[in-house]
């Protein structure tokens, strides 16, 4: 706990606002938003994020590039140091949330920040207290997120002086020496990504959820440029949440109680919902402006590519209020595949649906970064794997006994989909991006059921079952291979795909079953 004789707590957001404004450290945007600049770091670091090393993760994490260690000596000298930097400041702010949308599962978290605009950030993303808990408010976690703290790497094992570091004993975090916000979301990720399955036995999941007119639950996994947050929002359909979901034996819920949203490139007519969403109370982050200095220019990149938006989730108008759905009946693997190899849409059986979430694949188009010229395959474990502390293979396993479960509805059966919102008819260059209007009677028609009732054939090298028919897209465009002027052609690069595959999950064959590895392509 903090002792601090000028602590803001839990400032309404007009507060924060009126405080950033007042330390020149933000100004208000036409539509009402607060705009801040992050300063150096404008992302995550996922390269300075740490795990004390302690009896609770030494033999539970899976330890190495991603989840790096650091002992708890050193980060007991950062948290003093943490202490005695927020003891000198002027002023500090505090906020108590909570994270898990269900009363089963609540993880009481208070965040202490340098910045007023780091405590606005802690309310529009976490799940809100009422009064009356706020009054009796007792915290599980603690964020200490002051970014004028900086390691010393030769004395803190750092990799240089900005850091994140998770303590499960202490059950506390701290970040210093970014003031990036996203770092603060995903701290605590981390954290549940750890608690959940270990302690929960609940499956802890890098996906946005929706919930149909009859009750249906969908969840949509997929890597940036996928197509995740335009999918899952849909007019017919109420959001429970765009990223960080938890599934229990009971329900899907939501882990947070806010969006944060990329604004690169944003309007009205792409994305509604969001594009309404940004207005007083929300927080834009290294925006560009128009020239009259207050109109924010979403298509400016002077500062990054990585613009972004907070805002609490009532600021979207077709929500589950309680964020939670029943459990799920769909399925969504999405894929944006530059390859112009897989399907508009494919059905995978259990294995394959495990097979396919360790992987993550998606495909980054040529030209997208320096030296790219061709797709360059990538591949993210659970579609999250810089925020998994175990093994990707757990996730998975904990996925296959959801399926096994069941959905409780009807057959009870849950279907898994591969959606490729990339390229057909060849590869990024050749062939054509698949029509977002085709992606969404597809997804459509698997929601309705309308799938369950067509005929499938199975593609020869990925074994994925393909729909003969779809209403409202174009039969001729539902098999890859027929779509590529030369089929040979189609052969090799699907093989080349098919090899970058199995190469990717050369890592996990050592803790995995002979059936998941025989569920890969050939």
């Amino acid at each position: 706990m903090l002792n601090h004789s000028k602590i803001h707590s839990n400032l309404v957001p007009a507060a924060l606002v009126q405080h950033t404004i007042e330390r020149k450290e933000g100004k208000l945007s036409s539509n009402g938003a607060l705009v801040v600049n992050t300063g150096k770091f404008t992302g995550r670091s996922p390269k300075d994020r740490f795990i004390v090393e302690d009896d609770i993760t030494r033999d539970q994490i899976d330890w190495g590039d991603i989840n790096i260690k650091v002992s708890t000596q050193a980060f007991d000298q950062l948290e003093k140091k943490m202490e005695e930097y927020a003891g000198g400041l002027d002023e500090i702010y505090s906020r108590d949330v909570y994270a898990c949308a269900s009363n089963k599962y609540r993880l009481y978290i208070k965040v202490y920040s340098e910045h007023p605009w780091q405590s606005l950030f802690a309310h529009n993303m976490f799940l809100r207290l009422s009064e009356d808990e706020k009054r009796i408010f007792k915290e599980d976690w603690k964020i200490y997120a002051f970014p004028g703290v900086k390691a010393e790497p030769k004395i803190h094992g750092t990799r240089q002086d900005n850091f994140s570091i998770i303590n499960f004993t202490k059950k506390t975090i701290l970040i210093g020496g970014t003031a990036y916000t996203g770092e603060i979301k995903k701290g605590i990720f981390s954290v549940l990504n750890f608690i959940l399955p270990v302690v929960r036995n609940v499956l802890s999941m890098h996906c946005s959820a929706n919930v149909g007119k009859d009750s249906d639950t969908a969840l949509f996994f997929g890597l940036s440029g996928t197509g995740k947050t335009t999918l899952s929002n849909d007019p017919d359909r109420r959001l429970i949440g765009d990223d960080e979901h938890g599934w229990s034996t009971a329900n899907i819920y939501n882990l947070e109680g806010g969006c944060y949203a990329k604004t690169i490139d944003l309007s009205e007519s792409k994305e509604p919902q969001i594009y309404k969403a940004i207005r007083f109370g929300a927080l834009l982050e290294n925006i560009g402006y128009a020239e009259d200095g207050v109109t924010p220019d979403y298509s400016n990149t002077d500062i990054t590519q990585n613009t972004r938006v907070s805002y609490p989730i009532h600021h979207i108008d077709n929500i589950m209020y309680n964020s939670r759905g029943d459990i799920p009946r769909n399925i969504f693997f999405l894929t944006c595949d530059a390859f112009g190899v897989l399907p508009p849409i494919s059905r995978l059986n259990r294995e394959q649906a495990m097979y396919h979430f360790i992987s993550g694949y998606t495909a980054k188009i040529a030209g997208t970064e320096d030296g790219i010229n061709e797709p360059q395959a990538t591949f993210s474990a659970c579609f999250g794997s810089p925020f998994l502390p175990l093994h990707p293979i757990k996730y998975a396993d904990l996925l296959g006994k959801k399926l096994d479960q069941g959905s409780g509805v009807g057959d009870g059966k849950i279907n898994v989909w591969l959606v490729n919102t990339g390229w057909t008819g060849g590869p990024y260059g050749i062939g054509s991006r698949i029509e977002l209007s085709y992606t969404r009677a597809i997804i459509k028609a698997a929601l309705n059921g309308e799938l369950n009732h067509v005929d499938y054939t199975e593609d020869k090298i990925f074994k994925l079952a393909i729909p003969t028919s779809c209403p409202d897209v174009p039969n001729a465009i539902l098999n890859p291979r027929q779509t590529w002027r030369n089929e040979e052609e189609y052969d090799k690069t699907a093989l080349k795909l098919a090899q970058l595959f199995k190469d990717n999950f050369e890592k996990f064959k050592d803790k995995a079953d002979s059936s998941l590895i025989s569920a890969g392509p050939k």
